[in-house]
């Protein structure tokens, strides 16, 4: 989780008035007089109230009490580095710095004695200081973690081990155990830890089942280093995209998650973990009822992974892709705007010699559909490489099958550099076009650029700006204002009144769908 300051807890008192009821009058009385000889008063409490019993209140209690024992803290040792995340999302961490001291400061015989414990210098002074070289900083962080064999696998956040040097299991029961790393993944924010030597220790199985929004969860953990915390709450929702994770698929539970509660389990009411706790939002650094949890479909497939070869492989496609707007899926003629548009395939990439092209839209994989462009890089990711998928493409207003035996993701191979054509020998004159673009063609390389945006048209309403590169219309590309129009033209006489167009900009290329009304003529 990220890592946050640990304010003081507040406590809230509550005062009781009891209040007495007169006979007669219901006179309220906070005193009484004493009473007349002629007459005494019989004062009467109020009479006590039993609340009913609720019976459809969940009650956490069995539950808590048959996993806990399969949840574990994890403390971590090691030596920080410069771009380490564990300042950002481990444990607490605790670093202190103080000025030099004048020799006749009171501290000073202190911290010349005891300064390398406090991160400064030591006897001898700054000099020595600087004579020497420094050590790496030291760091100490604290997480979560729960048992997913009875022979010592647990599972944790990749960020909460990172850079670990010690890696210290403490049990519910306050046994202490030292674990080493088997494998971590970086994409998903896994990890899985062994401790030795041990044949029955309490585990926990990972859910089958999606879980649904609305279920309850009991998160389990060791928040600031309060080993066994519970906390319950419910799914608020599903499929969260946190940080511009490919990989994940975050669901997002309204349980009280703080530091030190990454890696720990979420479960549901039969026991089983649906999620892995793994970052929070929040404005303040507390909780605020918004935190993230890896889902367990994704912790068993990467776990596994883990635990048999220490590395995660990937299925690897080979495409620049983007989600389908309403405009583009009107450009295209789709029904829908779902799917994944390709900007471009890498070349010599699985898709490229499969034969999917720039201007292709991935509807389904093997028959399952394809909502935008994460979940087409989700449902790759989850396939294994060499796996033979089948694609189902939107291309020229009608759908194909395309056959692709996916690569290994490591294996991608970067982009080549765009070849740099030969400047044109006379440049041509920009010219007005009519969508409200002043296009000239691009003499650095292919298409046209944009030289002015009529700030009225559609084309600033859809964001293209002077500088950008038309590079396709209508999956026709365009080397002049006469290609521009001709393909313009193209769209409409097919009854169509949005034209794709294929864009350029800071070497980054997106598809975008322009209206071409007649009030753009």
């Amino acid at each position: 989780m990220p890592s946050t300051k640990f304010n003081a807890r507040r406590w809230l008192g509550a005062s009781a008035l009891a209040i007495l009821a007169g006979i007669g009058g219901g006179t309220a009385f906070v005193a009484a007089t004493a009473p007349s000889t002629a007459q005494t008063a019989t004062l009467v409490p109020a009479a006590q109230i039993t609340a009913p019993a609720v019976t459809n209140a969940p009650n956490f209690a069995d539950l808590v009490e048959a996993v806990k024992p399969a949840v574990v803290s994890i403390i971590v040792e090691g030596g920080e580095k410069e771009d380490s995340r564990q300042l950002q999302r481990g444990g607490p961490q605790f670093k202190f710095d103080f000025p030099d001291l004048p020799n006749d400061h009171p501290f000073k015989d202190f911290m010349d004695q005891f300064g390398e414990q406090f991160g400064q210098g030591g006897r001898g002074g700054q000099g020595d200081s600087q004579a020497r070289p420094q050590a790496p900083r030291k760091f100490m962080a604290a997480g979560s973690g729960f048992a997913i064999s009875a022979d010592g696998y647990i599972v944790t956040n990749n960020h909460v081990v990172e850079n670990a040097d010690k890696v210290t299991v403490v049990f519910d029961d306050g046994k202490e155990m030292t674990a080493k790393v088997i494998g971590t993944d970086e994409k998903t924010d896994l990890a899985v830890v062994k401790v030795d030597g041990v044949t029955d220790l309490p585990f926990v199985k990972l859910a089958d089942t999606e879980v649904r929004v609305g279920e309850w969860v009991v998160a389990v953990g060791n928040p600031f280093g309060l080993g066994g915390t519970v906390t319950a709450g419910i799914v608020s929702a599903r499929g969260r995209d946190i940080a511009g994770s490919a990989y994940g698929d975050f669901l997002q539970i309204d349980a009280a998650v703080n530091t030190g509660n990454s890696g720990g389990p979420d479960f549901n009411l039969q026991g089983e973990v649906v999620g892995v706790n793994t970052a929070i939002f929040s404005p303040n650094g507390g909780n605020v009822g918004i935190a993230f949890a890896i889902p367990a479909s994704v912790v068993k497939q990467v776990t596994g992974q883990l635990i048999q070869s220490g590395s995660v492989t990937r299925g690897f496609l080979g495409v620049g892709i983007q989600d389908v707007s309403r405009d583009i899926a009107d450009s295209v003629g789709l029904k829908d705007a779902a799917g994944a548009l390709v900007t471009e395939p890498t070349k010599d990439s699985p898709a490229d010699k499969a034969g999917v092209k720039s201007g292709d839209v991935i509807t389904a994989v093997d028959g399952k559909a394809v909502t935008n462009a994460l979940d087409l890089s989700r449902t790759i990711a989850g396939k294994n490489p060499s796996t033979a998928v089948e694609l189902t493409v939107w291309r020229d207003g009608k759908e194909q099958k395309i056959s692709v035996t996916l690569g290994k993701l490591e294996e991608a191979a970067k982009p080549s550099e765009e070849q740099q054509q030969a400047p044109a020998e006379e440049p041509a004159a920009p010219a007005p076009t009519s969508v409200g673009l002043t296009l000239v063609p691009n003499s650095g390389g292919e298409g046209l650029l944009i030289q002015d945006v009529d700030p009225n048209s559609s084309a600033a309403e859809k964001g293209f700006a002077v500088g950008d590169t038309i590079l396709e219309v209508n999956n026709q590309a365009v080397s002049s204002v006469a290609d521009f129009e001709k393909a313009v033209q193209g769209v409409k006489d097919a009854g169509r009144s949005t034209a794709l167009v294929k864009a350029q900009r800071d070497g980054n290329t997106r598809f975008i769908g322009l209206p071409i009304t007649e009030s753009n003529s």
